[in-house]
């Protein structure tokens, strides 16, 4: 669990991060699953975007993709998902 000071900071280095990847009208599925966890590991902090045509709750994926990469949820605002899981082998950010 991320403390408020932790995801604030978390906030704050992922505002000039492009999305990484686009949920669109295919949904959730566990190949997105697959290539967020490979991201995350190399990245630890992650941007998505969900697209208009798609028809999911950018919240609801936001939790999902949470779950099932087994990341922390930092942040869920409009259509932009920020995720964060700290890196085994490529650790570079530090939380206060």
């Amino acid at each position: 669990m991320l403390t408020g000071k932790q995801k604030r900071h978390l906030r704050a280095l992922a505002h000039h991060l492009q999305p990484v990847f686009q949920v669109g009208k295919g949904g959730m599925n566990e190949n997105l699953v697959r290539h967020v966890e490979e991201a995350i590991e190399k990245r630890e902090l992650l941007k998505i975007s969900v697209l208009n045509n798609s028809i999911e709750d950018p919240k609801e994926v936001g939790t999902w993709l949470a779950e099932e990469a087994k990341a922390e949820l930092v942040q869920v605002i409009g259509k932009t998902i920020v995720l964060y899981k700290e890196s085994k082998d490529y650790k570079t950010i530090v939380l206060p």
